[in-house]
């Protein structure tokens, strides 16, 4: 069997299957397990790449050493439903009895690709040194700029998007400004930047109650992020981005955009559907069937980003799952599970989401919380136990000791210090002759 791509999904189907007697290949075109909730703190120089990613060999050394694992650093070029295959690079194919789909997803500019050269998305390592590269060197600039309209572009930071990542983004690019660099410079004063969340919705972190999403507004504005809400993108370029708002058309002069608005389905989707007639959703992700098969096809799953699921509970109707790791991980798991009951002869079960409750963080000690707890149900709350919580959560799910104890030391001296240890950064030559503003 054929496993593709070793996200959350990915490596929990390798996990559920190394045990069986069964013969697995792992594909993916990086040769790293990354740790996406934490990929904004690489981006902000909070964190370096390691603590949140590791050699996926490492990883799954324990399944390695069961003798049925391969793992082939590559990308995933063709799927031959008929042959039952898959074409590595453009040239290499690898058969399959059962596949598992678990490419993930990728940014959509809803039509605009254009804009993703002006303001880069946050999906990978190469996205994330992207843009703490662009957020450091704008400081650099401004304090080489004499022109004051041109150094206040330079220190303005527009973030585009006000879900989970995009307010993540923005509170710790008002830390950077005005706690991390504000004594670093000679020319300017970082205090003076300005940091802008431009949110097309009514209000920020939509997902979550409008109590808490209130109370991210009021912490975000505490960091000193100004909140835009109601405001349509319309165009992105180099020198800011311009929106519809409420008080008509308006125009933000930034050198440093950032998008966290939109995502769209790995590509290998598209090609699923022209092969066997699946569903596609408005993002691109297949739809699937309750045991998370393609319909006419059960030796196919997807799982992951990848995958338009519904959740099955035991009383009421089905609803959809969201895009969150740890769906990603239980429908791997489900997708490994039900794949040995087809080999078994035994019929396959519906997946069914064991939805613990979300959470996002804002900044320093400034987090939301939804929590389910046994006997008291969904649970909200916000501020310092909100940012504790979040804290515990994540440096629990991080994989292996060494990158919870590297996050747990880093996350302590930036507490105490407010200084970030991964702010070296290696800029790229189409950066080094970026023009200044204006």
């Amino acid at each position: 069997m054929v496993i593709i791509g070793c996200g959350f999904g990915g490596i929990e189907a390798v996990r559920s299957l190394s045990r069986a007697d069964v013969e697995i290949t792992l594909v993916d075109r990086t040769n790293h397990h990354l740790f996406q909730p934490l990929l904004y703190q690489v981006a902000t120089a909070n964190l370096s790449a390691p603590a949140i990613s590791g050699p996926i060999r490492h990883i799954l050394r324990r399944e390695m050493q069961r003798g049925n694992l391969t793992i082939l650093l590559g990308e995933v070029t063709g799927i031959d439903t008929a042959a039952r295959s898959v074409t590595l690079d453009g040239r290499e194919p690898i058969a399959y009895d059962h596949l598992i789909v678990a490419a993930g997803a990728t940014h959509s500019y809803f039509g605009h690709d254009d804009w993703a050269a002006h303001a880069p998305g946050l999906k990978t390592l190469a996205d994330a040194f992207t843009i703490r590269r662009r957020v450091l060197m704008a400081f650099e600039h401004a304090e080489r700029e004499a022109d004051p309209a041109k150094r206040e572009a330079w220190l303005t930071f527009a973030v585009v998007g006000a879900g989970p990542t995009g307010v993540e983004l923005a509170g710790q690019l008002a830390e950077i400004a005005h706690h991390t660099l504000h004594d670093e410079f000679r020319r300017i004063d970082s205090r003076r930047s300005r940091v802008v969340l431009v949110e097309g919705g009514p209000r920020v972190l939509g997902a979550f109650s409008e109590q808490l999403s209130q109370r991210a507004l009021e912490q975000l504005q505490s960091l000193g992020v100004e909140v835009r809400t109601g405001a349509s993108v319309t165009a992105i370029d180099a020198e800011g981005l311009s929106y519809a708002g409420t008080d008509g058309p308006q125009r933000i002069a930034a050198q440093t955009v950032v998008w966290a608005a939109g995502v769209a389905a790995s590509k290998l989707g598209r090609a699923l559907a022209e092969l066997t007639g699946c569903t596609l959703d408005r993002a691109g992700r297949v739809v699937v069937e309750p045991d998370l098969s393609l319909a006419g096809h059960p030796e196919i799953h997807v799982v992951g980003d990848l995958a338009a699921a519904q959740s099955h509970p035991k009383r009421g109707a089905p609803t959809p799952v969201p895009g969150v790791s740890p769906a990603a991980k239980q429908m791997g798991r489900t997708a490994a599970t039900n794949l040995l009951r087809r080999l078994r002869g035994e019929p396959t079960a519906a997946f069914r989401y064991n939805d613990y409750g979300a959470l996002a963080t804002i900044g320093r000690r400034a987090a939301i919380a939804m929590v389910d707890l046994p006997v008291f149900g969904r649970v909200h709350f916000s501020g310092m136990p909100a940012w504790l919580f979040w804290l515990f959560v994540h440096i629990y799910f991080l994989i292996g000791f060494r990158n919870r104890l590297v996050v747990l030391s880093d996350w302590a001296w930036a507490y105490f210090s407010f200084e970030r240890q991964a702010r070296v950064v290696a800029e790229a030559e189409a950066d080094a002759h970026r023009p200044a503003a204006g």
